[in-house]
């Protein structure tokens, strides 16, 4: 079972990259909008294949949500991902000044 710990430490790696918070802040902004790789290149200022790199990394933590619409894929922040990142946040900095009966209890916290 990954724990909640584990799981944010892989949250946190997917947005420790400039270009991922600047994907997400573009998608975050203007929620209505959804854009495909080529808009978010062009945007970013990179090659398309950079850009699928970062939406696979914001995808596989289901920050993205992606929607074809014929040949092309557009994508979006999924919100309720994004707010349940926030409560176990928010989980985590509460038990981070939370005092540990035992020291093997502060290693891990599971789910």
């Amino acid at each position: 079972m990954i724990t909640k710990v584990r799981k944010m430490a892989e949250v946190f790696k997917a947005l420790g990259d400039p270009t991922r918070l600047r994907i997400i802040r573009m998608l975050a902004s203007n929620p209505a909008d959804t854009l495909c790789v080529a808009d978010l290149a062009d945007r970013l200022g990179s090659t398309q294949p950079a850009a699928s790199q970062h939406i696979k990394v914001l995808k596989n933590v289901g920050i993205l949500e992606a929607n074809k619409v014929g040949f092309r894929v557009f994508y979006r922040i999924n919100t309720d991902v994004m707010l349940a990142y926030k409560t176990e946040l928010d989980e985590l900095l509460e038990l981070a000044f939370t005092e540990c009966s035992q020291i093997d209890t502060c290693e891990e916290v599971s789910d």
